[in-house]
């Protein structure tokens, strides 16, 4: 009996062992939480978020906060197990977040880029918005180019035989819609003035592409610099909340009518806003952090219906004049377009 007793105390102790093996085993799994809002209006560790150098700035009664999510990378059953039952959390394969071709560093690395980008394409929307269009420039004459002589670096490009420029992709689509060899004229400013020149294109020399000869960029002359500072966050779902928030400090108007607007979203330099990842845990953030309106990407919508929040409103928006649009309709007293699942 004595024996048997043993027996069975130590059965019992290695099954103990191997269970909490398991339970403490990492799962090929990682945890989607609702992460941190931050009013782009406001501070982050003593700093402005956004910060304007040389111009006046106002101050809003209300909050523009953009959302984010926390990504639990090392996930054991345990925690697995209690994220399933929670209704903020998501359980999801590890390798849609962590491409299995990918470091964490990689991944990591691409989410800071897109970060830096995200920041970028929102201060050129807002100043676009504000008066100040993307101007195309020549930032370089390519000795022997077609160009060579006619146009230098600094010139703002304006057009092309009369059609407007208005991004480095319209001038690009202009000098090619003719073959190599036909003579354009390039409408620029220089030092302010106006002039036009007559510019034959050149055939490049590994695929025959009509070229002007230059290198092209692009500038928006406002008087005043916009930095973004906030560190710790990646990705690119912040841009529409940043346009949004850099306009509200350099516009007399408050966006927000003295409200908490919470949102996400891409922005592009033509002021599309993109669909995002994790809007369920977005929308219970925004809900925490007492916003009133959360601003969806027309393209995350069916999936925000999936997971409405009670007592969270949630406005729909492809552009960034939606969302001015769905800001002043709420400060007015109004209902913004809703959701739809179409």
């Amino acid at each position: 009996m004595r024996r048997r007793g043993v027996t069975v105390i130590l059965g019992a102790l290695i099954t103990a062992l191997l269970a909490v093996g398991v339970m403490a085993a990492p799962l090929p799994y990682v945890v989607l939480k609702p992460g941190p809002t931050v009013n782009t209006l406001g501070s982050d560790n003593g700093a402005e978020v956004i910060q304007v150098t040389g111009e006046k700035t106002t101050t809003s009664k209300g909050q523009l906060r953009l959302t984010t999510v926390n990504v639990q990378s090392q996930v054991e059953l345990v925690w697995a197990i209690s994220s399933w039952f929670s209704s903020s959390d998501a359980v999801v394969p590890r390798e849609l977040i962590y491409p299995p071709d990918r470091t964490e560093k990689q991944v990591e690395q691409q989410n800071a880029e897109e970060w830096t980008e995200s920041q970028n394409s929102a201060v050129t929307v807002a100043l676009t918005k504000l008066g100040y269009p993307v101007l195309t420039v020549v930032k370089k004459v390519t000795e022997g180019g077609a160009a060579t002589g006619i146009l230098r670096a600094g010139d703002v490009l304006t057009a092309v035989d009369g059609t407007k420029v208005d991004s480095p992709g319209k001038l690009t689509e202009l000098v090619r819609a003719k073959p190599a060899g036909t003579a354009l004229t390039i409408s620029y400013t220089r030092g302010g003035k106006a002039a036009t020149a007559k510019v034959t294109t050149k055939a490049s020399a590994d695929d025959n592409t009509p070229r002007l000869g230059i290198e092209i960029g692009t500038k928006q002359d406002a008087p005043f610099k916009v930095s973004i500072d906030l560190d710790k966050i990646g990705g690119p779902s912040a841009g529409l909340m940043f346009t949004l928030g850099i306009m509200d400090k350099l516009e007399p108007e408050d966006l927000t009518g003295g409200k908490i607007i919470a949102g996400t979203g891409t922005i592009d330099n033509d002021g599309n806003v993109g669909p995002i990842g994790g809007i369920p845990q977005k929308l219970v953030g925004a809900k925490k952090a007492g916003a009133q309106l959360f601003l969806v990407p027309k393209d995350n919508c069916a999936e925000a219906l999936r997971n409405a929040v009670d007592g969270l409103p949630m406005a729909e928006v492809a552009t960034v004049d939606d969302a001015l649009t769905a800001l002043k309709t709420f400060t007015g007293g109004g209902t913004p377009k809703p959701c739809s699942a179409a």
